[in-house]
């Protein structure tokens, strides 16, 4: 009997997943555990392992399609078992033979009328999985085929008339090529991944529905930077912690006494304040920014957070950090630092309030208390926050503590 594989649930929170790649092709022999295709969710990428021993039978969704989670997604069982029953509403692989069955049934000359080829975001013609696979076999171009599938899709029917006629087929790859040499595009338009199209919507959501203001602030970043090169001089575990880790473990503990920074929107009447600080932490990621949560930062050390930070920085890179690892947080540290930056306006996160930006460290001057000028390094705050919630002088008095507390670092590590 011929088994369904699903689409895995990657996460609470996920829906649905788009497909990503087949690593099979129909006919192929699986095994349990084999990889059958890669998912996505608008988040982290992910692999989807076969729950069933047999041959690949049927593909219900091609590459690019957004599929629920826990829908059958393929067909798995020994050649010739029909598996018709699986197919859920909706796939491309019920149309298909819906439409092709009877149809090759009947005289070639009754054969459906042709319509005009369906054509996709990136100017290709849509071609059904089955299509594409027995064109790649045969070694014809699908795309040359006379389209009779819903909606203008080239189907198996299609491909196979262009194998039977081969004549027709170079005439119209002739017909279609161009006369003369066509000059190199200077451009490549690129379709946005499913993490593109999270980020865009997020930031869009964002900065349309929020009364967004930004105070950028310094400190002198002297003590910090002298436990820095006491750490690193460790040579212990200790030594890998970072600048970026001392200033998240000082957030964690500052936004204890500035709840309206440590919530959440839920409308515009309405803040949910929490007892605990969920620290978000903006990373760069080949796809695109990821923000995976420190849960209950306020109560870590800073030995863990920068252990944690770490090990969720490289799921993300990897692509394989779960999505719950992904929400959660109830303000966002995004740093730019150690790429020169000075100043910026970080863009809030919703539904949280605010989001720090940390920024490099520059050379300034000031008076000494016996009045002398000396030259200390400054490292910049901004804070973006958002003024449905919080009023600029609380804000202003958070940027004013947290400068304190990392101007003490050594005393907040004692408290």
């Amino acid at each position: 009997m011929a088994n369904a594989v699903i689409m895995p649930k990657a996460g609470i929170t996920v829906e649905s997943c788009i497909i990503g790649n087949w690593e099979k092709k129909v006919g192929d022999a699986v095994k349990v555990g084999d990889i059958l295709f890669t998912y996505e969710t608008d988040k982290a990428s992910f692999e989807c392992e076969s729950t069933a021993e047999g041959t690949l039978l049927e593909i219900f969704f091609e590459d690019g399609d957004e599929v629920p989670c826990l829908m059958n997604v393929c067909a798995v069982g020994n050649p010739g078992e029909d598996c018709s029953a699986l197919r859920p509403d909706g796939a491309q692989g019920a149309q298909e033979e819906a439409v092709a069955a009877p149809v090759e049934e009947v005289k070639k000359e009754a054969a459906p009328a042709a319509i005009a080829p369906t054509v996709s975001a990136d100017g290709k013609t849509a071609v059904s999985p089955r299509a594409k696979k027995l064109a790649e076999r045969a070694g014809v171009d699908a795309t040359l085929a006379t389209p009779t599938g819903p909606n203008g899709r080239i189907i198996e029917r299609d491909v196979r008339e262009l194998m039977e006629n081969p004549v027709a087929a170079k005439a119209a790859e002739v017909a279609a090529a161009p006369a003369a040499a066509v000059p190199e595009q200077e451009y490549e338009d690129v379709k946005f991944s499913g993490i593109r199209r999270a980020i865009s919507k997020s930031m869009h959501t964002s900065l349309s529905t929020m009364a967004q203001l930004t105070h950028n602030t310094s400190f002198d970043a002297t003590a910090i930077l002298a436990y820095r090169k006491l750490l690193k001089a460790s040579e212990g575990e200790c030594s890998g912690i970072t600048l970026g880790d001392i200033v998240l473990y000082a957030v964690s503990r500052t936004l204890l006494n500035h709840p309206d920074l440590n919530a959440h929107m839920l409308d515009d009447n309405n803040i949910r304040l929490f007892k605990h600080v969920n620290l978000g932490v903006a990373v760069d990621t080949p796809r695109g920014l990821m923000v995976p949560t420190i849960f209950n930062a306020d109560q870590k050390s800073l030995l863990e957070i920068s252990k944690e930070v770490k090990e969720l920085a490289a799921q993300c890179r990897e692509g394989n950090i779960s999505p719950d690892k992904l929400s959660g947080g109830t303000f966002t540290v995004s740093n730019l630092g150690n790429m020169g930056v000075e100043s910026f306006t970080p863009v809030i996160n919703p539904p949280q309030t605010g989001i720090l930006g940390v920024c490099g460290t520059i050379e300034r001057v000031k008076k000494g208390k016996d009045g002398e000028i000396k030259i200390y390094p400054a490292m910049g705050l901004s804070l973006t926050y958002d003024h449905r919630a919080v009023d600029g002088t609380p804000a202003a008095r958070f940027q004013k503590e947290l400068g304190y507390n990392l101007e003490n670092f050594t005393m907040l590590l004692a408290k």
